[in-house]
């Protein structure tokens, strides 16, 4: 199964947020998404999901069309989320808020379950001692958590991960690698990441896309996109600049 944007543009009032990106993910890849702040990183990812509609270009799921097909369709469907603001139930517990997801899954993709259970998932992302807490009684990273154990208890064939490493310190952010690795190992979706933490990216994924400014300007391996010339002038020209400016400079 794979999901694919084809030629995808978005705009806000003659703004132009996404333009003409082209990128696929397949069962079982982790595929990676970076850029600077506002290069449409997160938009593209809310046209992915349906929570924003495409202004042009495609996005299929295993050949079919599902743009704008709004984000209950789309998660029943099988594409999955966080978000870079969590949007857990604060009053609910952490086995509670998960239970949300999956009780959806339950009624509407019960094919995908298989041996997934609240338990497992809980397990699996090292928050099973906080079950029984309210979300917002949880330290920032351990919420991290809990909204991808949500995510993943609809059972998606693909997860979309946006920031999932703010908020947590250098140990968490490596143990999450490899729990993200163990779920898609048993679960075998396929997994879209975003994140600024490029140690995290370059070890979690085999592909990796850039985006600047809304466009794609760069793809490949972790490998080659050390050495590209573009992701240089992204991640140091433009950083070197920021640092030479006057500090009343807005960034």
């Amino acid at each position: 199964m794979r999901l694919v944007t084809s030629g995808v543009s978005k705009r806000f009032q003659g703004v132009t947020a996404v333009s003409d990106v082209s990128l696929e993910c397949a069962s079982g890849e982790i595929v990676g998404l970076i850029g600077p702040n506002g290069a449409g990183k997160t938009t593209l990812l809310n046209l992915i999901s349906s929570l924003l509609r495409v202004d042009a270009g495609t996005i299929t799921l295993d050949g079919r069309p599902v743009h704008n097909i709004g984000p209950r369709r789309i998660a029943l469907a099988g594409v999955a989320r966080t978000f870079q603001n969590i949007r857990l139930c604060p009053n609910l517990t952490v086995r509670q808020n998960i239970a949300i997801a999956y009780t959806t899954a339950q009624r509407h993709r019960r094919e995908r379950l298989g041996g997934l259970t609240i338990e497992r998932l809980m397990d699996q992302l090292g928050i099973a001692q906080s079950a029984e807490y309210k979300a917002s009684e949880l330290a920032y990273g351990t919420q991290r958590r809990v909204e991808i154990a949500r995510a993943l208890a609809l059972a998606p064939d693909f997860l979309l991960l946006d920031e999932p490493t703010a908020g947590m310190i250098e140990g968490e952010t490596q143990e999450l690698v490899s729990a993200i690795m163990e779920i898609r190992d048993w679960m075998g979706c396929g997994v879209i990441v975003i994140d600024h933490d490029l140690s995290f990216i370059t070890n979690l994924c085999e592909r990796i896309y850039v985006l600047d400014m809304g466009r794609l300007v760069a793809s490949g391996p972790p490998s080659v996109l050390r050495d590209d010339p573009k992701v240089a002038e992204i991640y140091l020209g433009r950083k070197a600049r920021r640092q030479a400016a006057p500090s009343s400079t807005a960034t």
